[in-house]
């Protein structure tokens, strides 16, 4: 704890990290009813309705905000979900999907021609050994196309980011929820295209009460309070003392599907998830300790 960062913004913080690391499980127990493309509109619905009635939209273009919408929406949550939904254990999903982290910095780089450096080049190298020893030992409950999936998803994400910059400063509760708009039309075209009508149906019939707050929780939890808190926070205190606590999230992502849904955590998983967190931490550490007063 810092001076710099009082107990209730630090439990605000953690309840942040704590939410968006066992919202994986949250999202394997909806995908048991209904198909992962539905309910990535479903999500999106609910991150739409009400908010977009009680919000003004953002000082952002409208171009930049389709453009996320269907970066985030397609790209990120139907990719992940599509993963999720028997191709890969969502405590490893959540671990995976930081790998965003150096998609982010790749597309900086090649849109800008700015050079990796060293520490770049090392904590990219720590990530990449972990997900190689997931590679290793894709079985039943992870298979290669899962795990490639949700690397498509971490570039959707990392995609999204990028645009989310172009933006500027803008309220990013607003902007989450106006650029949900335009992820809703190729939500529902593609599962309308690829899972059909019938499959629509059944899993809208099948779900019950519990699906049902699972998606309010993606749309309203996840979305609209996970991103509105972490704003909040970000706006009141430098970005080096909130965005180390993201570094939690695959803690809490593998934690909680193992503690709800049983999902072992074998000593390959810990050695896989102590590499791509190793080189979060350099990525993200490294420039503070240089830049430190000496």
């Amino acid at each position: 704890m810092t001076a710099s960062l009082p107990l209730r913004h630090f439990l605000l913080a953690l309840a942040v990290v704590a939410v968006w690391g066992s919202n994986f499980v949250v999202i394997k127990l909806a995908l048991g009813h209904l198909p992962p493309l539905l309910f990535a509109a479903l999500r999106f619905s609910f991150a739409v309705i009400p908010a977009a009635l009680l919000l003004k939209p953002p000082k952002a273009s409208w171009r930049n905000l389709a453009l996320y919408g269907v970066l985030i929406g397609v790209g990120q949550f139907g990719v992940l979900y599509i993963a999720m939904q028997g191709h890969i254990s969502p405590g490893l999903a959540s671990l995976v999907l930081q790998s965003q982290v150096f998609f982010t910095i790749g597309l900086s780089m090649w849109l800008t021609g700015e050079k990796v450096r060293g520490y770049q080049w090392l904590a990219l190298l720590l990530a990449t050994g972990g997900i190689g020893v997931i590679v290793m030992h894709t079985d039943g409950s992870t298979t290669l196309l899962g795990l490639l999936l949700v690397l498509v998803a971490g570039l959707g994400w990392a995609g999204g980011n990028t645009v989310a910059r172009r933006a500027g400063r803008v309220d990013m509760l607003a902007y989450m929820v106006w650029s949900s708009v335009f992820a809703l039309p190729p939500l529902f075209a593609l599962s309308f295209l690829f899972e059909g009508w019938e499959a629509i149906l059944s899993g809208v019939q099948a779900a019950d009460r519990g699906t049902w707050l699972a998606v309010a929780w993606q749309g309203w939890g996840n979305t609209l309070f996970g991103f509105a808190a972490w704003s909040w926070l970000l706006a009141r205190h430098p970005t080096a003392t909130i965005a180390p606590l993201a570094l939690l999230i695959p803690v809490f992502g593998m934690g909680s599907s193992a503690l709800w849904l049983g999902e072992p955590l074998p000593a390959w998983k810990l050695i896989a998830a102590s590499l791509v967190l190793s080189g979060l931490t350099l990525n993200l550490f490294w420039p503070m300790w240089r830049s430190r007063p000496r």
